[in-house]
């Protein structure tokens, strides 16, 4: 493996899954990389390949000129990165953190960095790890403009498309947090949906076809009503939230007639329900966002 002089050296922290995985992005395209996990024996591998193993994070750190951060939460990252030693060792030096958490954190982090005198951006990764280094993987990115700027050359070395979405450091985590509700509300919908359907006699590769199809119904309704919530439309005129609320009741039956948690339906019929309550029956379901959002 050859690297080039002209490209800022690269030091990855967290050798899990995804940190292995941008490690090796990194490599591929000829960067100087440098790598520690806090459990040693995951840097066989990379180190084979070309990258530098360190004995600490410190050591690691003082190694790179841009700290890419990729571990399981920010207490992880707090615990790796705040101690005397390694923050001495990133002043002057810019962290690009990978860690998922929420706004908050990122913005006390950054706090921290700034009297630190280290560079900061936060990030998000909104694929999985073996679309890394790939034209699908997908990359949120908020901090200083200037400074995403300079890290361009390291953070395109990871493929696909990067997308910075404002100074405001808490951005990135905001928008995984919403869209990470998105699939992990739609994931449980489904392995429901999976034990409703095996209960009555239906398989899950029966059901999975057809499955798609609603999956593929959806993304034109994000951006409708993705209209809706912004104007305070929220049209109904095609499906009203009353006729919605029904077809929710009739799966809460079903679920729990075969003795199936119908928990998760229940609360979203629930907050149909309170649209309703509230004068809104003749809406689209999305008021249900308003509604929520209220204080």
């Amino acid at each position: 493996m050859s690297t080039s002089a002209n490209l800022p050296a690269v030091t990855v922290l967290g050798l899990g899954p995804m940190g292995r995985s941008l490690a090796g992005a990194f490599l591929k395209a000829g960067l100087r990389t440098t790598v520690w996990n806090r459990t040693p024996g995951k840097d066989g591998e990379l180190i084979a390949q070309g990258a530098a193993g360190a004995g600490s994070a410190g050591e690691a750190v003082a190694a790179g000129d841009v700290v890419v951060v990729c571990v399981v939460n920010y207490d992880a990252a707090d615990a790796v990165l705040r101690p005397d030693p390694v923050a001495r060792a990133l002043k002057g030096r810019t962290i690009v953190n990978l860690t998922a958490d929420t706004p908050d954190r990122a913005r006390t982090t950054a706090d921290w960095a700034a009297t630190h005198g280290v560079g900061y951006l936060d990030g998000a990764i909104m694929t999985p790890a073996p679309s890394i280094g790939t034209p699908k993987t997908v990359f949120l990115h908020s901090g200083p403009k200037a400074l995403y700027e300079e890290c361009r050359s390291v953070l395109e070395a990871l493929g696909g498309t990067h997308t910075h979405l404002g100074e405001e450091i808490g951005r990135a985590a905001t928008f995984d947090i919403a869209l990470l509700d998105i699939f992990w509300t739609a994931m449980g919908g489904y392995a429901h949906a999976v034990a409703v359907a095996r209960a009555e006699g239906v398989t899950a590769r029966e059901l999975a076809p057809f499955a798609q199809g609603i999956g593929a119904i959806l993304p034109p309704f994000f951006a409708e009503f993705a209209e809706d919530a912004d104007s305070g439309s929220y049209s109904g005129e095609i499906n009203p939230i009353t006729s919605a609320a029904s077809t929710m009741a009739h799966v809460v039956a079903v679920s729990e007639a075969h003795g199936i948690d119908a928990g998760v339906m229940r609360a979203v019929e629930g907050m149909a329900r309170r649209v309703i309550g509230l004068g809104h029956g003749t809406d689209g379901f999305l008021r249900v966002a308003e509604v929520l959002g209220r204080h």
